[in-house]
Formats: C-alpha cells, sequence, structure tokens
C-alpha cells in the first residue's frame, strides 16, 4: 500500500498551479475572502493590470474579463508553456521573467497569489498614480505541522516569515499606503501519504530538496501514523494585503 501510494504520487505531473489531483485524497479550507471573486471585480474595471508569477494562469484564467491590456509574469518553464497556452487566446502577454521589464506608472493594477517574493519597490515603480496592489499571500508557519514533520522544530525566525507585519511595512517603505489586510489560519488535511508526496513535489519550497528517496523513512512513518490515527491534520495560513500607490 505504502510503496503504490508513493509511486503514484511521484509519477504524476507537478506542471501548473492547479491542485485537483488531490481531490478526494486533502482537503484546504478556503479564506474567507474569495481572492478569485475580489480580483475579477478588480479586472473588470482595470484598464491595464499585470499578474505577477501567474503559475499556469490558472488563476487569472477564472476571471469572467480582463481589461484592455493585461500582462503575466512567470519564470518557470512548465509553466510558462501553460499559462501561454491558456491566456494568450484571452490576450495576455505572457512574459518569461522573474523581474519587471516593463516602464514605470504603466498599470493600474498589479496582482499576485501566493507570491514567492514581493518586490515592493517593482510593484510601486510599475503603478500609475492612484494604482493598486492587490495580493493573497502565504502567511508565517504556514502547514508547519507537515513541515517540521520533516524538517524538525523550527526558529522563531522562520516561524515568524511571511508575517503580514513585515509586508505591511515593506508597502510602506516603498511609498504604498495599505488599504486593507486580512489573515486566516485554515484546516488542511492529508488523508494518505500519496498526496502529502504530491504537496511537497509541488510546493518545493516547504522542505527544500524534498525527494521521496531521501525522506522515505519519514515518508513511511507517517504513513504508519495516517493509517493508525486517520487524516494528517496541518494549519494553513493566508493573508490579504491591498496597498495603494498615492
Amino acid at each position: 500500500m505504502f510503496e503504490d501510494l508513493v509511486a503514484e504520487a511521484s509519477a504524476v505531473s507537478v506542471d501548473g498551479w492547479d491542485f485537483s489531483w488531490l481531490d478526494g485524497r486533502a482537503t484546504e479550507a478556503r479564506p474567507s475572502w474569495g481572492y478569485q471573486r475580489l480580483l475579477g471585480a478588480r479586472l473588470g474595471v482595470a484598464q491595464a493590470a499585470l499578474d505577477l508569477e501567474t503559475g499556469g494562469g490558472e488563476v487569472l484564467d477564472g476571471c469572467p474579463s480582463l481589461p484592455p491590456l493585461m500582462a503575466a509574469t512567470e519564470s518557470w518553464p512548465p509553466n510558462v508553456a501553460r499559462a501561454s497556452a491558456r491566456l494568450r487566446p484571452r490576450g495576455v502577454l505572457v512574459v518569461a521573467t522573474t523581474g519587471f521589464p516593463f516602464a514605470g506608472g504603466v498599470f493600474d493594477l498589479v496582482s499576485s497569489r501566493h507570491p514567492v517574493t514581493t518586490d515592493w519597490a517593482g510593484i510601486a515603480r510599475v503603478l500609475r498614480s492612484g494604482g493598486t496592489y492587490f495580493s493573497q499571500q502565504v502567511g508565517p508557519a504556514s502547514v508547519f505541522e507537515l513541515v517540521e514533520f520533516f524538517r524538525g522544530p523550527q526558529p522563531p525566525a522562520v516561524r515568524e516569515n511571511r508575517h503580514p507585519d513585515h509586508a505591511v511595512a515593506a508597502a510602506s517603505a516603498a511609498g504604498l499606503e495599505v488599504a486593507d489586510l486580512r489573515s486566516e489560519s485554515l484546516r488542511t488535511e492529508f488523508f494518505d501519504i500519496g498526496a502529502v508526496v504530491y504537496f511537497l513535489r509541488k510546493v518545493i519550497w516547504m522542505v527544500p530538496g524534498f525527494t521521496v528517496e531521501r525522506y522515505r523513512d519519514k515518508l513511511r512513518e507517517l504513513h504508519e501514523l495516517i493509517e493508525r490515527d486517520g487524516p494528517f491534520v496541518a494549519h494553513t495560513t493566508r493573508f490579504l494585503i491591498e496597498a495603494r500607490k498615492p
């Protein structure tokens, strides 16, 4: 059973930012604010917008209407290909980059869902006066029950990394005014070890350097724990931040 679950999860593609393979194998509560719905409303009235780290373009493509000028950036080649195929028919310029190859003051909306890092100075530069940065981000110690199962206890500085207070300070330092800030802790459950393997292969920064071979003993230990006690429970943290350029 263990070997079959691990082999199945090791073979499946982890390209893109679609987690539907986990349906029935893991659950994660969603933030109450509904990021995609709020983003769609903002895109519907924008004239020029930029979506950073768009992944495979799934979130952006789920928005009903896009502005006349819509660009998206992505750096991982498999995701660039997916995003291009999905978004270019909708008129989106998909740019393979980690930076901001755009002129200053171009966009009235910049968005990002779960960015790895946030370049607040770059965002402030490309926003027009009165423009908005709108983002849902991973909060502190997210899914750390799982992280610490594999990596052991993490120091306070690591646990407090990605705290929303840090984002507020960085936004202010870049000259942006925070108009909205919300945060939530959400229950996450993994029903089998295959779900854990898939998750750690896809969200690579959770356990850096994760491979089945390297962590086989811990995976087997967790498999036995799930078989005995039921789903492995962790808590995802998320925060929503909206900041405006004066």
